[in-house]
């Protein structure tokens, strides 16, 4: 009985939508200064990022570079900042970790598997990832409407195509257009889910509803934001993908900072946060 009565008393609370905010542009650039600052203090994370990204990277572009998949090298770059709130968890943790006062460097990358809800940021990493394939689908069905089924001889011709023909600016337009929707989805569903999962013991539903909700809420801000994260991504990708080692932390930190100010943490329904 007593247990039937716990379990009447907790479900209207869990069942409150968690508590959203709305920003100003002095919450971006807090959230970008704060980011940078937990960056240069902690600045071991480079060695992550430095080695694993930069690999990441260079192998899909190597994997792409195959003739039946040259048309998919674009989409798979810009597919980095899709897949980026997978790859910036580790740095969610080290910010959490830091801003309650403990000792954070690179060791502690990877304890975000011993939060509560990691079975649940691995749910929404799924579906990033589902995104993410559907991304490809899109792009490469755009590529086919326009250039065909035949596949490029070479890297070389399939730049030559793409940049200095009709079709090809009009595949940079469309593609970009699709990729902008996609992108927008993305954002919507991780800026505030993934640092939530990792501060928070909520559900992976209620993360991405919360996250959705927020970004709604504060869209011109928001588009504003994707736009600086792209501008830093393709910074960082350039230089053969080893600016991600300076940018992957940057964000990541940054969007934490973000995450702070988008949610009232304080109000989340069944918030367990612990060290």
């Amino acid at each position: 009985m007593a247990t039937n009565t716990m379990r009447e008393t907790q479900t209207p609370a869990r069942a409150q939508q968690i508590p959203i905010r709305t920003i100003t542009s002095d919450d971006l650039r807090f959230a970008l200064k704060q980011g940078l600052d937990d960056f240069l203090t902690m600045r071991g994370d480079i060695l992550i990022a430095g080695l694993v990204y930069t690999l990441v990277g260079v192998a899909a572009v190597v994997m792409t570079t195959n003739r039946p998949l040259i048309p998919f090298l674009f989409p798979v770059v810009a597919g980095v900042g899709l897949l980026g709130p997978v790859a910036a968890v580790g740095f969610y943790e080290l910010a959490r970790r830091r801003e309650d006062g403990h000792r954070s460097n690179w060791s502690h990358f990877f304890d975000v598997l011993k939060r509560p809800a990691a079975d649940d940021m691995g749910m929404v990493a799924g579906l990033l990832m589902l995104v993410f394939f559907l991304w490809l689908i899109a792009a490469g069905a755009l590529y086919a409407v326009l250039f065909g089924w035949a596949t490029p001889t070479s890297i070389a011709g399939f730049f030559e195509s793409v940049l200095t023909t009709p079709k090809g600016w009009a595949l940079i337009i469309a593609g970009g257009l699709v990729g902008a929707v996609f992108g927008w989805v993305v954002l919507s569903m991780s800026v505030a889910s993934m640092p939530m999962l990792v501060d928070c013991d909520v559900s992976a539903s209620e993360a991405v509803s919360a996250s959705w909700r927020a970004a709604q809420a504060n869209k011109g801000l928001m588009l504003r934001w994707g736009l600086i994260v792209v501008g830093l991504l393709v910074l960082g990708i350039a230089p053969l993908f080893v600016g991600l080692a300076f940018v992957l932390p940057w964000l990541g930190y940054s969007t934490w900072h973000l995450y702070t100010r988008l949610i009232d943490r304080e109000h989340v329904p069944g918030r367990r946060c612990d060290a």
